[in-house]
């Protein structure tokens, strides 16, 4: 077969798809699909080399996808590999419009998607373009200035638009992001080491540029290579960046990132990455990342939540790394698993619940899609995983075990049963004797109870995922299918009428299993054939149930039916239509009774037929509800077996039908009676059957018809309607007949084939035996033969009442379009679709832009009459005479349309239809597929419908998008209903030609002059309902096309100028607030989806070589010649008057928009959606015109504010068009120091980086010397490793010169002469310090970037008029006044980049003193903006030009002048600036920390708080990273030490630390304890801001300060405490959760230790809740090390002996803990241990005197019982949900204590009631562990007289 198909087409396909092989015309497929190709070929090379981008080029290439969604990738190989390369060519062109890229992106991504078709040796794609064109769209460096919109978000949307705006703008990145993905498989082998030398510069960990290379570096560096090439590939960088992940400690932004990369990694090179010295490291974080819930006091460091790691990579990194010799990572994981095991249990629940449920759901998909890749998958070019990394059956068996606890408990999460249901699903199929008998066990008993439905459910879910795995048994799980039987039976129950969710899920669950097994009684087999195995021997005798089972399913079915009544369910007002939920359960009931019928033998199949048949015809049922699904299950019955159905129905219901009808008046009845009703509905719904098996019953079906299709009551002729529907369906449609799961059914002697042995098979691709219904000679007559008989007179008549000649009442009317319309849907296949010439001179082409037809089984009859044609011309002549005479007959107008819109696009099938059935068929291929095996093993029924789906397709496809006239008029109709008076007829007409304009090609440009007319200002014959319909036109739908905004210079030229000139029409009114919501919905539209339209279409000569190659390949030869040469040069210069036209159209749009504001009249709201569009219009890459620049300029002081700030935005980006570009010049930073860089990885403050560093000694001061300095901007520069080029800006003399007012060009010139006059400014000035909003403003950026834009491109030309109006501001306090002045400094600073060395030094004599004065002003609305302005002024600057302003800030910042808050201020200025300086200002670091020293014991708590930011800060450069030297700025250990013997006082008294309060008067000297504990507060302040903020902790010196902290830490949860010990017991919470490098461990250790002897039982206390924390949050880093264990093992113990009760019952709860997540085991000699404790002898009870004081201290005897009581406990309680085999033997020893004295007792009575409570859910199991004796104890202790005492 293969080679017939490789003759007919002439090539070998990549890869066609399987299913139209099996398709009924599959024969006449590989021709239709060569004439596609070859046309597709010819075409797409003649648009390339005619150099036609639109529409030529983007026409052909979406033929191209459509021809992958048709044939797959059906072309040779030689074809696949131009077409990516022509593809790729486009993707890059330099200025392509996003929405083309876009385009081409995706057809892209989807001839990449098979990466095993092409090997890299196949295909190479450079990387380079790929990264620019990324670049330039997500790091874009105009889009915030408005000069490029890409599809994103704007400026002041509502939160709901900022959301999707935020979709849209990820759309882009999607988009571009998969293409890289997709690529980055054929990158060369070279790319590797080129991209770190593009990125690693970027690695700066205090900037920005980190997280970009580092995505960079994910998403971009290839790791699948060949073996030998590993060394040009993962090596160059995995010790680098694998360094950096493993030393940092908290989580920055770009960790994620990393995890990623490596995650891809592990994947692609199973085997040939060593992962082992990592492993604990990697589990301690993944385990970190969960954010789970630890220990008593719950303070999460706010960082961990948002940074956490993307599951999906997690995920994929363990199961890559699973395997191999020691399989260390299973270990780890089972670890992972016993430690988060309990919060899996159903009644935890919280935010962390669902990353853990989407670990469990997606780990085992992972592990199979590992084994499948390792064991089934066919071989392709990409390296296979070596022999001895696969997983073994024994790794399999391990992992599915570990997994099982959790999922068994997660079955029950309030999340839902759906991800255990996955997971168990996956894990069935690998090994199901593990998993399914545990959850069988739990369904059993959930089909008996009543009380838990919840229950029911859950286990049913899960039992479907793994239904294929428990039939097919398999050598391992041989008693699987034995389980089928009872099952059913059991679920039969579940069909309750009054449980809604327990009905449906047992639907599906039947409905599952009997797919997959046929239900054949065949209990004879047993005595006829002897060589049955013992299990095929109980399959048949149980199988003699199925009888049964069948016969009791329809019971339950008949009485929910029963109960589901119209009388039954609703009062007499109600409704009559279903509801949703009964709409469900019919789908449900139908569908699973449809499945069981199908897979009946024949005998079960004629009992049930005769049960239906008698339930339906010796009741009689309303036709809405319980009708409806009688109905469905008959329909059911007829589809199986249709000749032996329809002999029972069809003359039954036709006779019923004829003795009602006998007596004439009931024709004319308007309400029939229920007989006739039930009767006709029965029958409408049997026919929809095989087509030819209806034949014989013709004569009288059609009698029926001919009877009942003219009744008056409208019920009647709607049911009569849908029967004619049904029959013409029937007949004429293709469709498959069988679907049953084994091919040729069952109805064969046993002996020859025994049913039992295809349990669970798999439907056999090659060999489907599909059963075709192809329409026969015989059927096409029958389907005419109606149609003339019953559908010509109608519309005859219909077209009589239209002339006029003949009058008919709107009923009759409305039913004659009734029967017409299901004409059209029955026989809708059968008629071909509407001819004619297409509309001409919409755009012009040098290319073909013919339709490609394909054949779906259906040779058009032209000899008959064309009914569609006939239609078409009645109805267009009855819509005109509707509406010109009675308007008002709306309901005749909805079947005009719903008739129009099948007209056009009824093929067959709906697209709607089509979309949800491709849907269910995924959920349903998902739910039921094997991942494990693949090779599309699904089951048969699911498989016909993929060929089915297939077909749909095709017709849907069938005609293609040309716009013939036929559609322009029905358009033009559309349109005319559209602007109706109506408004519901207007909205569905609406919808209808939102539907067509989104198929035709081109239509729009037809359409849209007719809608813009009826918004002609000049016309006055428009009513007030057409202005709207037409404004509703141009909105479009939702996800439609939107008319008013088309990616189209032509389109938007006449739309915009037009929408705002309707302002003036007469139909427009600003008081109808649905107008008003109108306009600004399109406004918001167009803001919306308006992306950049393209000026440049210039094709790169590279493209036109591809095209070359196309037109030059063979098989099949591209249909067309290449152009001729007049034909080239023709397309060269249409090219460039395109980009002309282009041009000339943009600035005619900008013109006319400003000639209707010029317009007087225009009301206020048009002027301001004018004003919106203009600053669209805005681009980088064409000069706006002068006289909008003159518009916008003025419009900076419009009285409106909403004016002002639209022409804020567009005044900045103008200004950006007019920058002048500055030369830069290559430099080698080793000429700039003399120093050499040393040879390898050397990052950090190095001496070959000093020279960029700031030294307050060597700073320019002359204009020679500031001429000839290199100062370098962006601060990432140099910290990691230098560039290849470093760009640097030429010295002043080479730049070009400042403007001088005669070189301006006429732009430059009106803004230089509106901002050099005075009024002008002092307007400006005064508007721009108004308040806005109370209380809301903020630092504004936009008017930042419109003062830089100012000073850098005219200099210091405005100084002079701004200074005196700056100093007025700057004396004000006012907040406004204030932020002004703040946003015009932080502009002036940021736009003196290039000034000379004079102007530079003028500017900050004059700014110093002022802001001196506006800073000695600060106030607390006011602070943040100065911290923005300078921050602002200081980004990206070298700290050497900005010396005068960092040398200002420093001067004293903590005067204390303005009292404690402007001290606070003050730092937090200085901080700003020097933040944004990061490493490269460490002078200025050290003398700030020598002048905050002395400082630190501030009183004031806001400038401790400040410090303690400010100290932060400091040390952030203090990292130790890999390759990186030691900073120069200030270091952590020295300041640590300093500090810490300040501190020596409080560390060596024994009393309690106080806060002293000190009386502001008291100014004498305090003693240095008081000195220590101010002192110890601010550092407090520094441990707390540094937790989440800095890279690493500084674990040996934090040390340092512990016990200290302990100390003072309280041990209850109080928050009436003082500060001081609120801080520390805050400190302790986030130092316990700090990441640990091993080696750090023994020295934490050593320090509890010496803790938990501190003579202070607060202390010992804490080291405790320290501990717990500290061991979950690095679990495995310790587990890794035994000694640690050990340690923590020893101090847990001991403090279960401590003297002081709460710390001996916190130890009990910490090593509960630790035993419950697996840290330390329960092993022999902790129970011996304790049990010896417990059998302490207590002194006797003295008698004592009455009186006398009882004896409070407890004796050591008792203290040490009570340890071994406490310790039984925790081990009691350490396993909440399960029974191990130690505990019985445990609780026994517990009951002995019950009467001990207290606190004994107490102990003893609370575990037992903790025990009860949760093992009290699955007791009934759990009873199953104690022997009878201890039960007896047991039940006993639990329910004894002292339980309740």
């Amino acid at each position: 077969m293969k080679k017939d198909q490789e003759d007919t087409l002439g090539f070998v396909p990549q890869k066609d798809i399987v299913y139209n092989k099996l398709l009924p015309y599959a024969d006449k497929l590989d021709n239709e699909s060569n004439i596609i190709l070859a046309s597709i070929k010819g075409n797409l090379a003649r648009a390339v080399h005619l150099r036609e981008l639109w529409p030529g080029v983007l026409f052909w290439t979406r033929k191209l996808s459509t021809y992958l969604r048709l044939y797959g990738r059906k072309f040779s190989k030689e074809d696949h590999v131009l077409f990516i390369k022509l593809l790729y060519e486009l993707v890059t062109i330099p200025k392509l419009e996003i929405s083309m890229m876009q385009s081409f992106a995706r057809l892209l991504i989807n001839l990449l998607k098979k990466k095993e078709l092409l090997s890299q040796d196949d295909l190479e794609l450079p990387w380079r373009p790929l990264y620019e064109l990324y670049e330039k769209i997500l790091y874009s460096k105009t889009e915030h200035l408005g000069l490029n919109w890409f599809p994103n978000c704007r400026a002041e949307a509502s939160p709901k638009q900022k959301m999707l705006n935020y979709v849209r703008k990820r759309s882009v990145e999607n988009v571009l992001k998969t293409l890289v993905k997709s690529c980055r498989l054929y990158f060369p082998v070279s790319a590797t080491q080129e991209m770190l030398d593009e990125w690693r510069p970027l690695l700066c960990p205090f900037d920005v540029t980190m997280q970009k290379a580092i995505s960079y570096f994910e998403l971009f560096l290839p790791t699948i290579m060949p073996p030998e090439l590993h060394d040009k590939g993962f090596k160059l960088w995995f010790d680098e960046l694998m360094g950096l992940w493993v030393s940092v400690q908290n989580l920055p932004s770009w960790e994620g990132s990393l995890v990623n990369l490596f995650a891809r990694l592990a994947n692609d090179n199973i085997g040939y990455v060593n992962w082992d010295p990592y492993i604990p490291k990697i589990f301690t974080r993944i385990l970190r990342s969960f954010n789970l819930p630890v220990g008593t006091s719950q303070m999460v460091v706010p960082r961990y939540l948002t940074n956490s790691y993307d599951i999906g990579h997690v995920v994929l990194w363990i199961s890559s790394m699973l395997g191999g010799v020691q399989n260390q990572v299973q270990k780890q994981l089972n670890g992972l698993f016993s430690s988060i095991a309990s919060f899996y249990h159903p009644s935890n629940n919280g935010r962390w619940l669902m990353k853990l449920m989407k670990l469990l759901q997606r780990l085992p998909a992972s592990v199979v899609r590992r084994v499948h890749r390792e064991r089934y998958k066919k071989l392709c070019w990409i390296t296979p995983v070596p022999s001895s990394h696969r997983l073994t059956d024994q790794d399999i068996t391990d992992f599915v075990e570990s997994m099982k606890q959790p999922v068994l408990l997660a079955m029950f999460s309030k999340t839902g049963s759906m991800d255990a249901a996955q997971a168990l699903q996956n894990l069935a199929l690998m090994r199901p004797e593990l998993v399914i008998p545990p959850v069988l066990e739990k369904t059993y008993p959930a089909m008996e109870t009543l009380t838990e439905p919840h229950q029911l459910t859950a286990t049913l879910s899960c039992m479907i995922g793994m239904a294929r795995s428990l039939l097919s048994g398999g050598r391992h799980y041989p008693e699987g299918p034995a389980h089928v039987l009872p099952l059913l039976m059991r679920a039969l129950p579940g069909v309750d009428p009054n449980d809604f969710s327990k009905c449906m899920i047992t639907f599906q669950f039947i409905a599952t299993f009997t797919t997959l097994v046929p239900l054949v009684d065949c209990s004879s087999a047993l005595h006829e054939q002897n060589d049955l195995s013992e299990m095929e021997r109980e399959l048949c005798s149980a199988s003699a149930e199925f009888e049964d089972f069948v016969l009791q399913f329809m019971d339950r079915c008949f009485a929910l039916i029963d109960s589901s009544t119209l009388e039954q369910t609703r009062e007499e007002t109600e409704t009559e239509k279903m509801t949703h939920l009964e709409s469900l359960v019919e789908l449900g009931l139908s569908s699973t009774f449809s499945t069981i019928l199908t897979q009946c033998s024949m005998e079960i199949f004629k009992v049930a037929l005769e049960k239906v048949f008698n339930f339906a015809t010796t009741n009689i049922f309303e036709t809405r509800v319980a009708g409806r699904m009688v109905a469905d299950m008959c329909r059911a019955a007829s589809k199986c077996h249709p000749a032996e159905s329809l002999k029972l129905f069809v003359p039954h219901c036709c006779n019923a039908i004829l003795q009602i009808t006998a007596n004439e008046d009931v024709l004319n009845e308007e309400e029939l009676d229920k007989e006739m009703l039930w009767n006709l509905q029965l029958l409408s719904e049997v026919t929809r059957v095989d087509g030819e098996k209806l034949l014989p019953y013709r004569t009288q079906l059609v009698q029926i018809l001919q009877l009942t299709l003219r009744l008056r009551c409208k019920q009647g002729y709607t049911l009569a309607c849908n029967l004619l529907h049904h029959i013409l369906r029937s007949t004429a449609l293709t469709y498959p007949t069988d679907y049953c799961s084994v091919p040729g059914g069952f109805n064969r002697p046993l002996n020859q084939y025994l049913p039992i042995k295809d349990w669970g098979r798999p439907g056999d691709l090659w060999n489907l035996q599909v059963q075709w219904h192809v329409p026969s000679t015989e059927e096409t007559a029958f389907v005419f033969y109606i149609l003339d008989l019953l559908l010509q007179p109608e519309l005859q008549r219909l077209q009589r009442y239209a002339q006029g000649e003949q009058n008919m009442s709107r009923d009759d009317v409305l039913q004659s379009l009734s029967i017409v319309q299901h004409c059209l849907l029955g026989a809708g296949c059968m008629l071909p679709p509407l001819n004619g010439p297409p509309v001409t001179g919409l755009v012009h082409s040098m290319v073909s832009l013919d339709e490609t037809k394909l054949f779906i089984g259906v040779d058009y009859d032209v000899s008959r009459e064309n009914y569609r044609e006939a239609i078409c011309k009645v109805m267009r002549q009855l819509l005109h005479y509707i509406l010109e005479h009675s308007e008002d007959d709306t309901k005749s107008l909805f079947a005009v349309i719903k008739i129009i819109n099948d007209l056009m696009h009824f093929k067959g099938s709906h697209k709607h239809e089509f979309d949800s059935r491709w849907k269910s068929f995924t959920l349903v291929k998902k739910s039921m597929e094997n991942r494990l095996h693949g090779k599309k093993q699904h089951i048969r029924a699911l498989l016909i419908d993929r060929v089915l789906l297939q077909h749909e397709m095709r017709k849907l496809l069938v005609e293609g998008c040309e716009y013939k006239t036929v559609h322009q008029d029905l358009l033009r109709d559309l349109l005319r209903l559209s602007t109706s008076t109506y408004s519901q007829v207007r909205s569905k007409a609406q919808s209808v030609l939102f539907n067509a304009l989104g198929t035709y090609n081109f239509c729009c440009r037809d359409i849209t002059p007719r809608v813009l007319e009826l918004l002609e200002p000049t016309r006055s014959d428009v009513t007030q309902q057409q202005f709207k319909g037409a404004l509703y036109c141009l909105l479009g739908n939702h996800g439609g096309v939107c008319l008013a905004n088309l990616h189209d210079w032509d389109c938007i030229a006449l739309t915009w100028p037009a929408m705002v000139r309707s302002g003036l029409s007469a139909a427009m009114s600003l008081e109808k607030p649905s107008i008003v919501r109108l306009f600004d919905d399109l406004a918001d539209k167009v803001h919306r989806q308006y992306e950049t339209i393209g000026i440049d279409f210039t094709m790169p000569q590279s493209t036109l070589e591809l095209g070359l190659k196309i037109s030059q390949s063979g098989n099949p030869a591209p249909s067309i010649n290449l152009p001729s040469e007049q034909e080239l040069e023709k397309g060269l210069t249409l090219q460039q008057a395109k980009n002309l036209d282009a041009v000339q159209k943009y600035e005619k749009l900008v013109n006319d928009l400003l000639e209707c504001l010029d317009d007087r009249n225009l009301p206020w709201k048009f002027e301001h959606i004018a004003i919106g569009f203009l600053s669209l219009l805005l681009r980088d890459d064409h000069p706006l015109p002068a006289s909008a620049v003159h518009f916008f300029v003025r419009s900076l002081n419009h009285d409106a504010l909403i004016v002002r700030k639209v022409a804020i935005s567009a005044v900045a980006g103008i200004l950006k068009q007019l920058k002048r570009p500055r030369k830069k010049m290559a430099i080698i930073p080793g000429d700039v120091c003399g120093v050499k860089e040393v040879e390898g990885l050397v990052a950090g403050d190095r001496p070959g980086n000093n020279w960029l560093q700031y030294h307050a000694d060597t700073l320019p001061r002359t204009d020679q010397d500031w001429d000839n300095y290199r100062f370098v901007e962006k601060t990432h520069w140099g910290y990691y490793c230098w560039p290849k080029k470093l760009m640097l800006y030429a010295p002043l003399e080479e730049q070009p010169k400042d403007l001088t007012p005669e070189e301006m060009n006429e732009s430059e010139k009106i803004i230089y002469e509106q901002f050099s006059n005075p009024t002008f400014i002092s307007q400006l000035i005064e508007f721009l310090s108004l308040e806005d909003r109370k209380g809301k403003d903020k630092f504004n950026p936009r008017r930042f970037c419109l003062f830089k834009g100012l000073f850098r491109n005219y200099s210091d030309a405005f100084l002079s008029v701004l200074k005196p109006h700056m100093e007025r501001l700057a004396g004000d306090s006012h907040e406004s006044t204030q932020r002004c002045v703040a946003e015009i400094i932080a502009g002036l600073v940021r736009g003196s980049k290039h000034w000379s060395y004079k102007q530079v030094e003028a500017l900050w004599e004059f700014l110093i003193p002022l802001m001196r004065t506006a800073l000695s002003n600060i106030t607390v609305e006011t602070y943040t903006d100065w911290g923005t302005c300078v921050a602002t002024a200081c980004e990206s600057r070298d700290p050497r030009k900005l010396s005068w302003l960092l040398e200002m800030l420093m001067e004293c910042p903590l005067s204390g002048e303005g009292g404690s808050f402007v001290d606070a201020c003050h730092l937090y200025v200085l901080q700003g600036g020097l933040a944004q300086q990061e490493w490269r200002v460490p002078e200025l670091l050290h003398r700030l920390l020598m002048y905050l020293e002395p400082k630190l014991t501030q009183v004031y708590k806001n400038v401790r708080e400040r410090i303690g930011s400010v100290l932060t800060y400091i040390f952030m450069l203090d990292v130790t990273l890999p390759n990186t030297l030691p900073t120069k700025s200030p270091h952590l250990a020295e300041f640590t030490e300093r500090v810490v013997s300040r501190l020596k006082p409080l560390l060596e008294g024994e009393e309690e630390i106080q806060n002293h309060v000190v009386e502001e008067n008291g100014v004498g000297e305090q003693d240095e304890r008081t000195q220590a504990i101010k002192l110890l507060k601010t550092v407090l302040k520094w441990l707390m801001a540094s937790a989440g903020r800095s890279f690493t902790t500084p674990v040996a010196q934090q040390l340092q300060l512990l016990p200290l902290l302990f100390k003072i830490a309280p041990v209850e949860n109080d928050d009436s405490y003082d500060e001081l010990k609120r801080d520390a017991k805050t400190c302790l919470s986030l130092m316990s959760q700090g990441l640990l490098y091993p080696e750090q461990i023994p020295l934490v250790l050593k320090v509890l230790n010496e803790i938990a002897g501190s003579s202070s039982w607060h202390a010992r206390f804490s080291v405790l809740t320290y501990l717990q924390i500290m061991v979950f949050y690095n679990l495995f880093t310790m587990l890794s090390n035994e000694q640690a264990v050990q340690g923590v093992r020893a101090v847990v113990l001991r403090l279960l002996e401590d003297e002081q009760l709460e710390v001996r019952e916190m130890a009990a709860t910490t090593l509960s803990g630790f035993l419950q997540c697996n840290f330390l085991t329960m092993d022999v000699s902790m129970q011996t241990h304790f049990e010896a404790l417990c059998k302490t002898r207590l002194p006797k009870k003295r008698k004592r005197d009455l009186g006398s004081v009882v004896d409070t201290i407890p004796s050591v005897d008792l203290v040490r019982r009570h340890a071994g009581v406490l310790g039984l406990s925790a081990c009691i309680l350490s396993s909440p949900y399960d029974v191990p085999t130690w505990m019985p033997q445990l609780l026994m020893d517990l009951s002995a204590h019950l009467n001990d004295t207290q606190p004994i007792e107490m102990t003893v009575k609370k575990t037992l009631s903790n025990f009860r409570r949760t093992h009290h859910d699955n007791w009934l199991e759990h009873k199953q562990q104690f022997t009878d004796d201890q039960l007896v104890v047991l039940t006993d202790l639990l329910v004894s007289p002292c339980y309740y005492a």
